[in-house]
């Protein structure tokens, strides 16, 4: 079996089930390195993405790339059982529960222990299951259906959902505690019109699969990536399949061989509003909104006039749909207020550390958070115990910052690492807006 860390020909990740993340795109390979980054993290982690955008291979890849891949990885999709049912798929039932219940059954998080659980489509949540989710996820045991005994499980939570849950929760729908438990760490799954250059690894990727030894032309590359693909990948895929059953042609596949919606449609994201493809109603909408917006120029009074919808409606779409924020494609992520401080980026710089008894040692930093700094080339760590001074700068050129830390680990290859334990305020300013820079151009927002 190929792990998560295994690449393939151009660049894509090899995940398990004979799955291939393909990640050609600059959005796609910043997303798998934040990927990357919070599966160490016991955290649970909310992915938020449009239909078929690929939420679930990025919660795969997570679970990979985590210190659990080599224990259970369970998912179930909420928004495809009714209540009773999920209830007792999640959380098990004992013989005699209910009406058919034969024998004793054991539920998801039982099955995920030690491992992850993936929960797809959180937001089609019931109120009553959202409140039990929640008194698990804090740690609560909880009694199977019928159950006298209470279960505990060791579970890492990955959801996903193509609802804008801060939308449902102001509305009430949502459980406020609920969805800040779950986005400990969230991550927004960009829709494939804003990575077009993953278009064309999909769809090669597919062709292959239904039908070996072919490839598409130059012309239907491009035919391919014009088009906005509201149904994202789901849909790309789907489209392939067909042609590689049906399609009339030998080893290439060419422009006039794709279905008419493609070969007609106009420039992605380009043209008057109306100009849509078929696809999930909301990615429509939200695809008629960004056109809108581009042929204004941002402007959104105009916007709003050529969609005939108020500029009032406009606003609250654009709220729904993250296009304030996201409009760039930067956004790929946001951090808690834990995360946020616990965030760690490289540095490369010198750090003097000065004992109490004297002891001076020039080490090199590999990386620095709000609350510590690793470093490497510590030699007789033993001599500096207790609190020790510190000097170092973020970047060459920079006015050293003085603190005061304590090594709290170290190895026999030189590695340690320092918790500040009192710096000038002045300087922790300085760090933490270091820190933030670094955060936002690895794409994260804070989470508050």
């Amino acid at each position: 079996m190929a792990s998560a860390t295994e690449t393939v020909p151009g660049g894509d990740f090899a995940l398990a089930g004979s799955a291939t993340a393909v990640v050609r795109s600059e959005a796609s390979r910043r997303l798998m390195a934040m990927v990357r980054r919070v599966a160490v993290s016991p955290a649970s982690v909310l992915i938020e993405g449009e239909t078929g955008c690929g939420k679930e291979l990025v919660a795969r890849a997570i679970h990979q790339f985590s210190l659990r891949s080599h224990k259970p990885w369970v998912d179930v999709n909420c928004g495809a059982l009714p209540e009773h049912l999920l209830e007792s798929e999640l959380f098990g039932y004992e013989k005699g529960a209910f009406s058919g219940a034969d024998g004793a059954k054991p539920g998801m998080f039982e099955l995920a222990n030690g491992g992850s659980l993936f929960l797809d489509e959180i937001g089609e949540l019931d109120a009553k299951i959202q409140a039990k989710l929640l008194r698990v996820l804090d740690g609560s045991p909880y009694y199977r259906l019928g159950g006298t005994r209470k279960i505990s499980v060791d579970v890492r939570i990955v959801a996903a959902t193509n609802r804008n849950l801060e939308a449902a929760v102001e509305q009430g729908s949502f459980r406020k505690d609920l969805f800040y438990r779950l986005g400990q760490i969230k991550l927004r799954v960009p829709p494939l019109r804003e990575r077009p250059e993953d278009i064309a690894g999909i769809a090669a990727q597919t062709l292959e699969e239904y039908r070996p030894g072919t490839r598409f032309s130059k012309d239907a590359i491009d035919a391919l990536c014009s088009y906005a693909w509201p149904g994202n990948v789901r849909e790309l895929k789907n489209i392939i399949m067909t042609v590689a059953t049906l399609g009339d042609f030998d080893e290439m596949v060419e422009a006039t061989d794709l279905p008419e919606q493609l070969t007609g449609a106009e420039p992605r994201l380009v043209g008057e509003a109306a100009h849509v493809q078929l696809g999930d109603l909301d990615s429509m909408e939200r695809v008629m909104i960004e056109r809108a917006l581009q042929s204004s120029g941002g402007d959104q009074g105009l916007a709003a006039d050529n969609l005939g919808i108020s500029r009032r409606t406009l606003s609250r779409k654009l709220k729904l749909y993250r296009l304030e924020e996201n409009g760039n494609g930067s956004t790929l992520g946001a951090l808690g207020d834990q995360q946020q401080r616990y965030f760690r980026a490289g540095l490369e710089q010198e750090v003097v550390l000065r004992s109490s008894n004297g002891h001076e040692l020039t080490a090199q930093a590999v990386n620095i958070s709000a609350s510590g700094i690793g470093v490497v080339g510590v030699i007789e760590p033993l001599r500096f115990t207790g609190i020790i001074d510190m000097e170092f700068s973020l970047s060459a050129g920079d006015p050293p910052l003085q603190v005061k830390g304590k090594m709290t680990w170290a190895d026999a290859q030189g590695h340690a690492g320092v918790r500040f334990v009192s710096m000038p305020p002045d300087v922790q300013r300085r760090l933490h807006a270091w820190l933030e820079t670094r955060r936002q151009e690895e794409g994260w927002a804070r989470f508050e």
